[in-house]
């Protein structure tokens, strides 16, 4: 249990720190409610445990190998970040836009272009997996945790969204919230590429 106290800590700080997930999943509970939220935070996990696993199976050493795989992750991951940006600040409580809350499958596959996720992936694969044991199995372990660890954070801040909804009934204070939470993933955009 001590050796995996210092991932699981990791975990914590990466999956409970303002990154894109979070920022998505507190607009979302705040426009959705707790319906609209959980499919993202099992995507989120389902997307996490993959590239966990790929990254501890031996994925890293593309990252290595081919340096510009990372940069066009970084470029990728800030466009779809300015897509979400733009979908948030138009998404409504009401209900009377046509705005949806994001899916289990985007949330899944957002994982791929989250800078976060990749940071997090790549270093939980390169200091917390453990070397000269059954790799698959290691791998499993170390998902399993970040995923264990991962899902009640994203739900604080999906619970975070939803406890301030009762405020954003006025549709301006409603347009000022997705607007200021669609700044920041914008401005997230704006740092992955410095």
């Amino acid at each position: 249990m001590t050796e995996l106290l210092p991932l699981m800590s990791y975990c914590l700080v990466m999956s409970a720190t303002p990154g894109p997930n979070n920022v998505l999943l507190a607009t979302t509970g705040a426009n959705f409610g707790g319906r609209g939220a959980l499919p993202i935070i099992l995507g989120i996990q389902a997307g996490m445990f993959v590239q966990t696993m790929l990254m501890c199976m031996g994925l890293s050493s593309v990252f290595v190998a081919y340096p510009m795989a990372h940069q066009v992750l970084r470029v990728g991951g800030s466009l779809y970040l300015v897509f979400l940006a733009w979908k948030l600040s138009g998404a409504s409580a009401g209900g009377t836009q046509a705005a949806k809350a994001v899916s289990f499958a985007q949330a899944a596959a957002f994982q791929a272009l989250n800078p976060k996720s990749w940071l997090k992936t790549i270093t939980v694969a390169s200091v917390f997996m453990p070397a000269g044991h059954n790799a698959f199995g290691d791998a499993l372990l170390v998902a399993v945790i970040g995923a264990l660890v991962g899902a009640p954070c994203n739900a604080v801040w999906a619970l975070f969204g939803m406890s301030i909804r009762h405020v954003l009934q006025d549709p301006r204070k409603q347009r000022i919230f997705n607007l200021t939470m669609g700044a920041i993933l914008l401005v997230l955009a704006v740092m992955i590429l410095r």
